[in-house]
């Protein structure tokens, strides 16, 4: 009889999932957040700790940590990690002076012992400027095929316009339930 509740709580019950944006200083991060709240582009600052939002799509509560990304703020990410579902990797798709740095700080993520039921969602913004790396190039580099223990999707998008977004939710969405 447990059992039946629990199913039909997860049907009906509302469930907030744990989500962390993280990713280099200057990523999109919080623009992103903003986009996924408000549907429009907030001007913002660097962040310093952190923005937490609730978003809400098909029923599904995503509490939504955008974290700073700046180097002095990175070593305390792993205090945000408890209870993650998901983490969202924003990548500046221009940036590609910094990618190695984006890729040992996904690495040490991963081997977290907080994080490793989590699924990975990485954002390849700033699609929309000229010279930008494609999400394919991004996900070589990056060596995402060999990421066998996380569930990951790279979509590409533009934090200033939405496009990509939805795209990157609905990826989530579905793998509610699934893990």
């Amino acid at each position: 009889m447990g059992l039946i509740f629990a199913k039909l709580w997860s049907l009906f019950g509302s469930q907030e999932d744990k989500v962390i944006i993280v990713g280099l200083d200057n990523a999109g991060k919080t623009t992103i957040l903003y986009q996924f709240l408000m549907n429009e582009v907030v001007h913002t600052s660097p962040t310093i700790g952190s923005n937490v939002e609730e978003i809400v799509v098909k029923n599904t509560h995503f509490l939504m940590w955008d974290i700073g990304g700046q180097e002095s703020l990175r070593s305390s990410w792993n205090t945000y990690y408890s209870n993650t579902e998901f983490i969202i990797l924003v990548v500046d798709s221009i940036d590609r002076e910094r990618l190695s740095i984006t890729k040992e700080e996904l690495y040490r993520m991963l081997a977290h012992e907080d994080l490793r039921k989590a699924a990975v969602l990485i954002f390849a913004n700033k699609q929309d400027m000229k010279g930008c790396m494609t999400a394919a190039e991004i996900s070589a580099y990056l060596t995402l095929s060999s990421i066998k223990d996380h569930p990951w999707h790279i979509q590409s998008c533009c934090a200033l316009t939405g496009e990509g977004l939805c795209q990157g939710l609905e990826w989530m969405t579905s793998r509610i339930g699934v893990r």
